[in-house]
């Protein structure tokens, strides 16, 4: 009976995708049984199955009565069972009928007609930072790092002119992203918080997040007192919308509104610097910008991994399921699946149809992929006018996060200027 490889421990992603173990899962288990055991001072869990072709991921994303969010929420590892009901307050962490309501409701203020507003301020952004980075490369050794100097920068203060943060607060936008984020990673999480029972405090526990819900409601009320043209303005106002409800939109568009762009933007141009030949079809206008997002996409989704909770006794692609067991969806094997996409580990910009489930799927489908697509076609744009062809290459390894749930780098160092 051959080994089942662990895709669980956090501590590989930093060094990398482990596409080889998810190929074997896929071929051989699958839907295969993980163990959790305790790693980096986070405690043991039960175990869990890992869904890894595309087809499979698919159904389970799209089959809520089935493979419930509310019941153990989205994340791998179990939450204290105290912070449960407040955890099950989020809109990513319940089941229809309840969710549909609360995503009418967000969707309200998350139009696209605004989004679209941003593209001026967006592709200026873009463009400015961009120009910054290889201005001071040629000044120095004609390298930069486009995670601290680009990319870091554009997802928070974009998410910060959605939302209508003031210029004086958004670096809190980026630490509370971090904290939550980056919590299985110490250079990003620190040493973490200890509760009476030694254990680390859950980042998403309602004390970890107290000082963003403070912040959450006094944005709110100066939203009301000064309404603008911005989302907190649109929520504030929502005479449907309760004040717990409120806080936890706050938390899931300052996290996973930023995060999804942090994470896909550097993926994005680590890939075109590591492919001159599809980086210069793009500059070129041979590739269209829209296929060749969803293709970067598909290439380093953000998210890796989310997790369900089965609600009956069910099969999936022959395995036995036992109600209450966890089952988590991984968006990177999917997204690499031969059986759906042709020569997967290939970039090819013009790839269509392109199925990918970078933005998750069924009734949990990303809220925000408008903007984040429109974010990410205006950098690549203005990547192909700043960044040079000739130079544009990777200058040293990206340094990944510590986590089996964000996709993310932590620098990216390129040159973009010749010495």
């Amino acid at each position: 009976m051959s080994v089942v490889p662990d895709v669980f421990d956090p501590r590989q992603y930093g060094r990398g995708l482990p596409h080889d173990s998810y190929r074997f899962l896929r071929d051989h288990h699958p839907v295969a049984w993980q163990e959790e055991p305790e790693v980096l001072g986070w405690p043991a869990g039960p175990g869990f199955w890992a869904v890894t072709r595309h087809e499979d991921v698919a159904r389970v994303l799209k089959d809520s009565s089935t493979y419930s969010s509310y019941l153990g929420a989205t994340q791998i590892r179990d939450p204290d069972p105290a912070d449960l009901p407040f955890i099950r307050r989020m809109m990513l962490n319940q089941d229809p009928p309840h969710h549909r309501r609360l995503r009418t409701l967000v969707s309200r203020a998350f139009t696209p007609k605004r989004m679209d507003r941003f593209e001026t301020v967006v592709r200026a952004r873009a463009r400015a930072l961009l120009t910054r980075a290889v201005t001071e490369a040629r000044a120095g050794d004609g390298t930069c790092d486009l995670v601290t100097q680009v990319t870091d920068d554009y997802a928070v203060l974009n998410l910060a002119d959605l939302l209508g943060v003031p210029d004086t607060d958004r670096a809190l936008l980026l630490h509370w992203t971090r904290r939550v984020i980056g919590y299985q990673d110490p250079d990003e999480a620190g040493t973490p918080a200890l509760g009476p029972d030694g254990k680390p405090v859950n980042p998403r526990s309602p004390a970890s997040l107290r000082d963003m819900f403070d912040y959450a409601h006094d944005l709110a009320a100066h939203k009301r007192r000064h309404p603008a043209d911005d989302v907190m303005t649109a929520l504030a106002t929502d005479p449907e919308l309760t004040a717990p409800e409120l806080e936890m939109f706050f938390f899931l568009l300052v996290v996973a509104g930023n995060d999804t762009v942090r994470s896909a933007a550097p993926g994005g141009l680590h890939l075109l610097a590591q492919h001159p030949d599809a980086y210069d079809r793009l500059r070129n206008g041979e590739v269209g910008f829209t296929t060749a997002v969803d293709e970067l996409l598909r290439r380093h989704p953000p998210v890796l991994t989310f997790r369900r909770t089965a609600t009956e006794d069910t099969d999936l692609a022959g395995t036995r399921i036992r109600t209450g067991d966890k089952v988590v969806v991984f968006h990177a094997s999917a997204n690499h699946d031969e059986r759906v996409f042709p020569d997967p580990f290939t970039l090819d910009l013009t790839r269509s149809p392109n199925p990918h489930v970078s933005f998750g799927g069924g009734p949990h489908v990303c809220l925000g992929a408008h903007f984040a697509r429109l974010q990410l076609r205006a950098l690549y744009e203005e990547a192909c006018r700043v960044l040079p062809p000739g130079p544009f290459r990777p200058s040293a390894p990206p340094r990944r996060l510590v986590s089996n749930f964000i996709n993310g780098l932590k620098s990216l160092p390129v040159r973009v200027a010749d010495e």
